[in-house]
């Protein structure tokens, strides 16, 4: 990350990653598949399935995915806030890497998926799982991006919760007479 940041995305090459690692170029290419996987690598995803794991087992899936998303952010978070801005911003102004964002988010929606699974009411949850952890990923990227866009002006955290409360507020909202359900 340290070279992506003072040399540039694009500028900075797998041999000198690889270098500065203290690997070969091919010892690389063992651990990550592209330059991208490499920079947009966290080892948040194993924390998020443990923190849903740890859920008392009838607790709603939005409440695990929110509770799971904030401790792991927080711990993020408070380990090394401005390193988190920085990669977010290396992120978005990398064309590249926000492409990359949106792989690295289907995975993370299989990931979580596959995490509630095990808790479902019934077999037949999964679409409904799919649709809550797909508006969550969504309600909390865009609660990152938010934050990133302000360079990092307020609380991340409680944007994060506070963008799980419109969820919330929307989901559970009585619809309008004369709306589409009429």
């Amino acid at each position: 990350m340290r070279l992506f940041l003072e040399k540039g995305f694009d500028a900075t090459t797998v041999e000198e990653i690889a270098a500065a690692a203290g690997v070969s170029h091919m010892t690389f290419f063992r651990y990550f598949p592209t330059k991208e996987d490499a920079a947009l690598h966290d080892d948040y995803d194993p924390m998020i399935v443990d923190l849903i794991a740890e859920r008392p087992a009838d607790e709603p899936a939005l409440d695990k995915i929110r509770h799971a998303l904030t401790n792991g952010l927080n711990h993020l978070y408070d380990s090394d806030r401005e390193a988190l801005l920085s990669r977010l911003r290396l992120v978005h102004r990398t064309p590249a890497l926000r492409a990359g964002t949106g792989q690295r988010r289907d995975a993370d929606q299989q990931l979580l998926i596959q995490a509630l699974l095990p808790t479902a009411s019934d077999p037949g949850d999964e679409f409904r799982l799919r649709v809550l952890v797909a508006a969550a990923l969504a309600a909390t990227t865009e609660a990152i991006r938010y934050w990133a866009d302000r360079d990092g002006d307020g609380d991340l955290r409680q944007l994060v919760n506070d963008a799980f409360d419109v969820l919330r507020t929307e989901l559970t909202r009585p619809p309008a007479a004369g709306g589409p359900s009429d």
